[in-house]
């Protein structure tokens, strides 16, 4: 079986650096906020080309402690809306709704799924304070129009980069496009951790401390606490992994967009949708491959008889989780439509080229 995603073999890649490292975690007696972390920020603020870069808990929390820090700098405040793609995973919008602010959700462009720029400005009102972008499976969604329409309008551009590190838009990385950027290291994602972590970027300073001080029980100093905060901090160990592998995403990237293009030019499967290469190669680094197709359960079926593991992401669009049982009567077909059809096929800088030629060949085999 043609694994979906195989983790251990991602990790043993660089098995003797980061047992290098994590043992001399486990043995500097130190294991939160000490020199890992800082090394590990530095280095990320450094590849992404942001002054500010925070580690904390998760990705989910890096969304969150943005909209938060912004409500504690007076930016927003709580019934305050907040523009979103209506085609993503949930945490995007649970960290809006979980401050209290509103989502508003817009359609995707069903060429690359991610929100439809000229779509958003019908959205905004005197409540939209800021839109939050999700560089959705890896591909770059901006444009010099969304960030004059941001200027515009006074509203914040934070970038969910869950899916993105290391994805370009005219040479600058995403992380950096607007306001401020969150990032997940879930062992699964492009750069992964070997547990739950997260990240945040900005060239905002005050922001920057804000959540610094938000994300350690709102204090900036040990038991002064100047904020209502939580507790949300990259560990020492997780650090220690991430820095080892940062080192290595770029040429990670490019063999996954190398296999993205094979995919691309090779698969001919009639009634399948493939996704488009960008013009630029590093607009896209491919943390999932995406297809379409009308009969979903029955290619997949098909794939995992012929050895080939495949996944959904993702089978119910926000609005219609129970969730957010008031927004279950919205409707969103173009979301819709994706949520029924998207098909994730294996992707990841460990598959050889057998096993990328066997995908291929499967595909093709599918009537």
């Amino acid at each position: 079986m043609i694994k979906f995603l195989d983790l251990q073999k991602i990790n043993l890649a660089y098995q003797a650096e980061i047992e290098e490292r994590m043992l001399k975690t486990f043995r500097s007696g130190w294991y939160l906020l000490g020199q890992e972390v800082k090394q590990f920020e530095d280095n990320l603020a450094t590849y992404i080309g942001s002054r500010n870069a925070i580690g904390v808990a998760n990705g989910l929390d890096a969304l969150r402690l943005i909209l938060r820090g912004y409500i504690e700098l007076g930016v927003m405040s709580k019934g305050d809306e907040i523009i979103v793609p209506a085609n993503t995973y949930i945490a995007s919008i649970l960290a809006i709704s979980d401050n209290g602010l509103v989502p508003v959700l817009v359609e995707p462009e069903m060429d690359h799924y991610n929100i439809d720029i000229t779509k958003i400005k019908e959205k905004i009102t005197e409540k939209t304070k800021g839109i939050l972008i999700v560089h959705l499976y890896g591909k770059v969604v901006f444009s010099n129009a969304l960030s004059d329409l941001a200027k515009e309008n006074n509203l914040k551009i934070i970038e969910d980069n869950a899916q993105a590190i290391g994805a370009k838009f005219n040479d600058k990385r995403t992380g950096t496009l607007g306001d401020a950027a969150g990032f997940s290291f879930y062992p699964g994602k492009n750069l992964g951790a070997l547990g739950d972590a997260g990240g945040i970027t900005t060239n905002d300073d005050v922001l920057a401390k804000t959540i610094r001080a938000l994300a350690n029980y709102g204090s900036n100093q040990k038991y002064v606490n100047i904020y209502q905060g939580l507790n949300s901090r990259l560990d020492e160990i997780q650090a220690a992994v991430l820095d080892v592998k940062l080192k290595y995403i770029d040429a990670e990237n490019s063999r996954r967009q190398a296999i993205a293009e094979r995919y691309t030019t090779e698969i001919n499967t009639s009634d399948i949708v493939l996704p488009q290469l960008p013009s630029e190669r590093n607009e896209h680094v491919w943390h999932l491959f995406v297809i379409r197709t009308k009969d979903r359960e029955r290619l997949q079926h098909f794939l995992s008889e012929n050895g080939v593991q495949t996944l959904i992401h993702y089978p119910i669009p926000p609005h219609k989780q129970e969730a957010y049982k008031e927004m279950n009567s919205l409707s969103f077909p173009i979301t819709e439509q994706i949520h029924e059809e998207v098909l994730s096929l294996p992707i990841s800088p460990v598959m050889s080229d057998e096993e990328v030629s066997k995908v291929i060949e499967t595909m093709n085999d599918y009537v």
